[in-house]
């Protein structure tokens, strides 16, 4: 069946006199392919542009945002079952120590997120697993769903 898709593709190409469909058999078309070691070539994710912790360590961190299992499907939301599971816990603000204590927090303290007109309060964990200057806080739950996107700048503060 592929065959017949290509010559299909071919035979239209040329009765609109499109560039490129000049091919007459499906050989003639695999001989204009790029060669296997090319093609991997062009799949590279490497970057010429070198990837640096932020400069200013007062910055605002920034969210970085999951959607947990049985936060993202409407029926596993709703299954009362699952939402008692380790894997419903409410979102919290996980980060570094080290962002930790730039925000002066401490793990177990509770905190305020601001994002433009939305807040949350959420209780902090440590996770190691963080990068520095980045704040973990799950998306797609009802004490989040108020800070808007994913990814980006958030304010986070104690709450006294």
């Amino acid at each position: 069946m592929n065959w017949r898709i290509t010559s299909l593709s071919l035979l239209l190409g040329a009765l609109l006199g499109l560039d490129g469909f000049a091919q007459d058999s499906i050989e003639a078309v695999r001989l204009e392919l790029p060669a296997a070691e090319a093609i991997a070539a062009g799949l590279s994710n490497a970057t010429g542009i070198a990837i640096g912790a932020p400069s200013d360590a007062d910055a605002v961190p920034e969210r970085v945002a999951d959607v947990p299992m049985y936060f993202a499907d409407p029926l596993v939301r709703r299954a009362a079952s699952l939402q008692k599971t380790r894997n419903a816990l409410p979102p919290a603000v996980r980060a570094s120590t080290a962002t930790l204590a730039r925000l002066q927090l401490a793990d177990g303290d509770a905190a305020r997120v601001r994002r433009g007109d939305g807040e949350a309060m959420l209780k902090v964990v440590a996770d190691a697993s963080v990068p520095d200057g980045c704040v973990r806080i799950a998306a797609a739950h009802p004490t989040t769903s108020m800070l808007g996107p994913m990814f980006g700048p958030i304010a986070v503060e104690a709450v006294l």
